[in-house]
């Protein structure tokens, strides 16, 4: 069994868990939950909210196969932004499965807030991997059973840190290139996985979209007063896991804009070789 991290030994269903309660479910086919943002942290990461409806429809998956297999992220078609969402706001989470066996699950969802859908995902896929090899499927079993009854305490999660981001070349509204320090220990290791500790792929997406912001606010507006605001993530492909301690190299570079658009593709490598890709679309809105 690969090596973990210290963080394993932490609190587990806090670091890195959006489920707070499953409030309705049907196996195999869909569910409903929510997750309450604490209202003490400073903010809350865009892709953590994708995080959540994908761990929702993980839930479901897990749960129909008898915890046998876990889905990992590795495909995700196209990922909405509606809104965004401010820590002590309460998500409402809903997935639907179209496919679900031990060896992949396919899905759509959504996350509200107040009656409002700040994400959609459409046509995602996540391959089902051996869930022994990764967490304690017992432990596991055992949680999704609170989940569905009383649900856990929420307030658990306590944020994740800053991403450790270093520029590397820097073409002004046209590419940018910087490396990422994936941290040796870190607290979301403890569930992103206690058997085999993997970089969560929404963080490497959230310091990908911190760069592509940075690239999109250099370049030109259409009209006065107008701001480049991220509208969607799209064709994410994520290939290969990356442990503690890698350096990811970030690359996004813009592929196309026009008067209302902008495109901005991501490629993410490890020593070389392409590990993740994914696409940013852009729209102009008015700045606050």
């Amino acid at each position: 069994m690969p090596p973990t991290t210290d963080a394993t030994s932490r609190e587990r269903f806090a670091a890195f868990t959006f489920v707070d309660q499953i409030t309705d479910h049907e196996a195999g086919c869909s569910a409903r939950g929510h997750f309450d943002v604490p209202a003490e942290l400073t903010s809350f990461p865009g892709t953590l909210v994708a995080e959540a409806v994908g761990q929702l429809a993980a839930w479901v998956a897990m749960s129909h196969v008898d915890f046998r297999a876990r889905p990992v992220a590795a495909l995700a078609r196209d990922c909405r932004y509606q809104g965004e969402v401010a820590p002590g706001q309460r998500i409402d989470l809903e997935v639907r499965i179209s496919h679900c066996d031990d060896e992949s699950v396919v899905y759509c969802g959504w996350a509200s807030v107040a009656g409002q859908r700040v994400r959609e995902l459409d046509d995602c896929l996540g391959p089902m991997l051996p869930l022994a090899e990764f967490d304690d499927p017992e432990l596991l079993r055992g949680h999704f059973e609170l989940l569905c009854g009383p649900g856990a305490p929420p307030g658990r999660f306590a944020g994740v840190p800053e991403p450790d981001l270093h520029t590397l070349e820097h073409d002004p509204g046209q590419l940018v290139r910087a490396s990422l320090a994936v941290p040796n220990d870190a607290a979301f290791f403890a569930d992103h996985f206690p058997r085999r500790a993997v970089f969560p792929a929404t963080l490497l997406l959230d310091a990908s979209a911190t760069l592509a912001l940075q690239l999109a606010t250099e370049l030109p507006s259409p009209t006065d007063g107008a701001a480049w605001e991220l509208d969607r993530v799209t064709d994410v492909k994520v290939r290969s896991f990356t442990p503690p301690g890698e350096t990811v190299e970030i690359t996004v570079k813009l592929r196309e804009i026009s008067d209302d658009s902008a495109n901005i593709a991501l490629l993410a490598r490890v020593a070389g070789k392409r590990m993740a890709n994914a696409g940013f679309q852009f729209r102009t809105g008015a700045r606050p």
